[in-house]
């Protein structure tokens, strides 16, 4: 079983009367432990396929099934459990709590999590997250006191917290420097092993 399949998914934005159909017809299948790059053109239709993937938009047509549950059928708010449960995303923006430590920026998540941690177990799990990604050092700063690659770890940290099935990185090192955008690949790569 794959950890995602999609099957002649086509995804048309309905602008006034004007149709754009923006994806035709993607099928594609991903196996559990597969690292994937999405590349295209700007406009290629990158950032719709992975909010449909995310859980966080739905196909105009088409069949979608992650971790063995079909979720094109599924509501706005069966869209949002299955990302609650199964999701993390890594986004190119780091989205931190700006006065908010490294550390209560990754323990956020579990306060809307399924599982019902306790404040003390919550902060264990935050915490080793944060030493993984390398911030051991730094979980009590703010997003302020870190540099741009730090708080890229402080948010890869945050989207994997709940444990999630599959993790998604929008453009993660869009705002990074090549030096650093290359240890957050590497890191990627690292996790995804791990």
């Amino acid at each position: 079983m794959h950890l995602i399949e999609l099957q002649d998914i086509f995804k048309t934005y309905h602008l006034g009367e004007l149709d754009v159909p923006v994806l035709k017809g993607i099928t594609l299948n991903v196996a559990q432990g597969e690292l994937v790059a999405l590349m295209g053109a700007s406009g290629s239709g990158k950032s719709t396929l992975m909010n449909i993937l995310g859980c966080l938009d739905h196909a105009s047509s088409g069949k979608y099934w992650l971790d063995g549950e079909e979720v094109s059928r599924l509501s706005p708010d069966g869209r949002a459990l299955v990302r609650n449960r199964k999701i993390g995303f890594v986004f190119q923006g780091f989205n931190l709590l700006p006065r908010t430590s490294a550390l209560d920026n990754v323990v956020m998540p579990l306060n809307y999590a399924h599982e019902n941690l306790t404040e003390r177990a919550s902060r264990q799990r935050a915490t080793e997250l944060l030493e993984r990604v390398g911030l051991g050092d730094r979980m009590h700063h703010e997003p302020s006191q870190l540099s741009g690659g730090q708080q890229q770890r402080v948010a890869i940290a945050r989207a994997l917290v709940n444990r999630p099935r599959l993790l998604f990185a929008d453009e993660p090192t869009g705002n990074l420097d090549s030096k650093t955008s290359k240890e957050i690949l590497e890191m990627f790569q690292r996790l995804n092993r791990e």
